[in-house]
């Protein structure tokens, strides 16, 4: 949901240049590399709160921690005056809403080092935390927070999808503000390579959201379900989220992800501030017609723009996003690009995880989808359930990462970081399912004990 807005450019021409976009992000083999992505909550340590972006009282604020970040080398970027992010080289740091911090990190060449990138990301973020009695909670939705009590940012895209989210779906404003996720970033070498990629990514999603189940907490109580965060997805907003059927269809490529965008209803048009244009159509848009900026054409910057207000479980870019995963502890968060990796990075893996996948029908795409948040690894499928699903997943994409050998500072290869979930699939227990548990037997219902025991 971060970023910052793209350079303009010419406007487009013919729609052509929409499939050529998509298409430029082809790369070698060689070049391939991954990029992780992970949110925290914010809390005061006095009384579990969460820290707005500025307090006038001295106490802990958004904006004093990303000042403090800056003795570490990152350099602000800044929005109307107001630091929104840090960057330092390739790594970036963001804010989302409602002052979740996420470190967009850098694309590197294994999963090593993405781990000892996560490993200083902590440590220095911890450093200014705890320096100013705060804390980070990670989890895949705020455990006890009110919808009305979480701060906004000042960020001029999340005034405009403030207003707009309430008129697609119930829970648009949960997802901006409760929730928190960890993703990868692939690439692709070819546009049959990113149609097998993303086909085995888009009917995978919900295994990757029964492993990584990490919030059955919301208002202080069990929500019902395992992945809330993920069944949030699911009314937040028709037009650009959840599973995307036409994936699975022949013909499927940039072209026809490229005309799912243009369908897409926009948020915004930047031009040295955000212009609201909520609800209205890029087709217009690229004719000139858009009621927001009449007689203006869109450029290839506006596109890029348009391409991340879509938020499908796997998103298309220059790269494909694995959207599919709560946030949870740091074990995990180098588990998930290890999945994913794992999957898809190796062309004989790949065709076994296109090969498990290739007869599932639409019906099942939609019925996992709509059963793993309630159930994760317990949800049904076939003869069996999701934990049996998993398990065979996760074979193919040790697999695939051993085949890799990449070999560590330890002497280990990459497939070390897929330990947690093998744990979590061979049990059949979430951290969720382990969460619940312990609020129950543990903690006497006490929600803040899930602070003060899990936090960093």
């Amino acid at each position: 949901m971060a970023g910052t807005p793209s350079a303009r450019g010419t406007p487009i021409d013919t729609p052509r240049a929409l499939v050529d976009w998509f298409a430029a992000g082809c790369k070698p083999r060689s070049a391939w590399k991954l990029g992780t992505e992970h949110e925290k909550f914010v809390f005061r340590r006095q009384d579990l709160g969460p820290v707005p972006y500025d307090d006038p009282t001295g106490g802990p604020s958004i904006q004093a921690v990303l000042a403090g970040l800056t003795q570490f080398g990152w350099q602000p970027v800044q929005e109307a005056g107001r630091t929104i992010a840090l960057v330092r080289g390739q790594e970036a740091i963001s804010l989302e809403p409602a002052g979740q911090l996420e470190l967009s990190g850098a694309a590197v060449d294994s999963l090593h080092e993405t781990y000892a990138e996560l490993v200083n990301h902590l440590t220095e973020t911890r450093a200014v935390t705890d320096a100013m009695g705060a804390g980070m909670l990670l989890a895949g939705h705020a455990p006890h927070w009110q919808r009305a009590e979480v701060p906004w940012m000042p960020k001029g895209r999340y005034a405009i999808m403030k207003r707009y989210m309430p008129t697609r779906g119930t829970l648009g404003l949960d997802m901006m503000t409760r929730t928190c996720t960890v993703q990868v970033n692939l690439d692709y070498g070819s546009e049959a390579d990113m149609v097998a990629k993303m086909r085995v990514a888009m009917a995978l999603q919900p295994i990757a959201s029964a492993l990584f189940a990490n919030s059955p907490f919301a208002e202080g109580r069990p929500n019902g379900f395992k992945s809330w965060r993920s069944a949030i997805w699911l009314d937040t907003d028709p037009d650009r989220s959840g599973l995307l059927p036409f994936v699975f269809e022949d013909g499927f490529g940039f072209e026809r992800y490229a005309e799912y965008m243009l369908d897409v209803p926009m948020y915004f048009v930047w031009r040295d501030g955000y212009i609201d244009a909520a609800g209205q159509s890029f087709r217009d848009f690229l004719d000139g017609r858009l009621p927001a900026l009449p007689g203006e054409r869109a450029t290839i910057g506006d596109f890029v723009d348009h391409v991340s207000t879509a938020f499908p479980d796997v998103r298309l870019k220059r790269y494909l996003e694995m959207r599919g995963a709560d946030a949870g502890p740091p074990r995990l968060l180098t588990a998930l690009p290890a999945l994913w990796v794992g999957l898809l990075y190796d062309e004989v893996m790949l065709e076994a995880a296109s090969d498990l996948v290739a007869d599932w029908s639409m019906e099942e795409h939609v019925a996992l989808r709509r059963d793993v948040p309630r159930l994760a690894l317990a949800a049904p499928f076939r003869q069996g359930s999701v934990r049996d699903v998993a398990l065979e997943v996760l074979t193919i994409a040790r697999e695939g990462l051993r085949r890799r050998a990449i070999v560590g500072p330890g002497g280990e290869d990459e497939a070390k970081y897929l330990d947690p979930l093998f744990t979590i699939a061979a049990s059949g227990r979430t951290v969720a399912d382990d969460l619940l548990a312990d609020f129950h037997d543990l903690w006497g219902g006490d929600i803040g004990e899930y602070f003060r025991r899990q936090a960093l």
